[in-house]
């Protein structure tokens, strides 16, 4: 009873740090640990006096609306996400006699114009001419294939010469790259779906088997040093300005991947398997803007065939 008068009176931002702690260090990768701490540090610029024992609906709608103020929507929900999973334990142990997130309003600031997230096959096919392919691992070969696989950043620096079946064209992915961190080294996949192998083109098969012959087999083919992705990032903008076509970044390929995949017919559930997503809900979900968006390319085409039937 005197614990639970005592967490009570607690600021909430020592209880939700006090349970990030207890509950996600260690059991969540460190770039989602990461995540949760810097919500720790706006709940205290936002509610630094705010006690357990004052979480209601009125206080706890307010401190989200206060974060709203000066993030985009999507943000605001991922905060609340984090806030009201520590919330819920919090009424499990009868700290709180109510749920004060139930039916929160979740606002945001106006979104910014947002970058291009895809492009269209016509102008994959343009950036990728533009591409200079000699005869070491450069960062133009990173750009084909991840446009041809749809690997995260972390997954396609982490490749190995051994990940490679260079005779039933596949690759195998077991790991990422530490990239985030100045030490680097091999880490763990996002979740257990993300160990997958994927097959590729014959093609590229050839041209990897060659770039990587007398490579070290289990050393990473692309990192030499500290690695960013802002200097990929820089050579794609580079080569999609020449290209004449939308300046994307190197996780936009991997969006460009599913495109051609959605608009090719390929199933949603295969197209998850190959992304290595958890569930197809989650390909469902991060896509949907893409799928929309074909389906109105799909509807215009449409309409302008039928127009030329009379």
């Amino acid at each position: 009873m005197m614990l639970a008068k005592t967490l009570t009176a607690q600021y909430f931002h020592e209880y939700f740090a006090d349970w990030t702690t207890i509950y996600k260090q260690g059991a969540v990768r460190p770039v989602t640990y990461q995540k949760y701490l810097v919500t720790l540090r706006r709940l205290i610029e936002l509610a630094p006096t705010l006690r357990v024992s004052e979480l209601d609906k009125r206080s706890y709608q307010t401190l989200i609306n206060e974060y709203a103020l000066t993030h985009e929507k999507q943000t605001t929900m991922d905060f609340h996400r984090h806030l009201k999973s520590a919330i819920l334990d919090a009424v499990d142990e009868g700290l709180i006699a109510f749920d004060p997130t139930r039916k929160a309003i979740i606002k945001g600031k106006v979104p910014t114009k947002k970058k291009p997230k895809f492009l269209s096959q016509h102008e994959l096919q343009s950036l990728l001419k533009h591409l200079t392919l000699d005869d070491t691992p450069t960062w133009d070969w990173f750009i084909l294939l991840s446009a041809k696989t749809g690997l995260r950043f972390s997954e396609t620096l982490a490749l190995t010469p051994s990940d490679f079946d260079f005779t039933e064209h596949k690759i195998k992915i077991t790991k990422t790259w530490n990239y985030k961190t100045a030490d680097g080294g091999f880490g763990e996949t996002k979740n257990s779906s993300s160990k997958r192998t994927l097959s590729i083109d014959p093609q590229l098969s050839r041209q990897l088997r060659k770039l990587t012959k007398g490579l070290a087999v289990d050393e990473p083919i692309f990192v030499s040093g500290r690695v960013f992705n802002s200097t990929v990032n820089s050579r794609l903008r580079t080569l999609c300005l020449k290209a004449k076509v939308p300046v994307i970044t190197i996780h936009s390929l991997r969006h460009t991947h599913v495109s051609l995949l959605i608009y090719a017919g390929v199933s949603i559930a295969s197209i998850s398997k190959r992304l290595g997503h958890s569930s197809v809900t989650t390909t469902q979900e991060t896509y949907l803007h893409i799928i929309l968006e074909l389906e109105n390319r799909d509807n215009n085409k449409i309409v302008k065939h039928l127009s030329t039937l009379i």
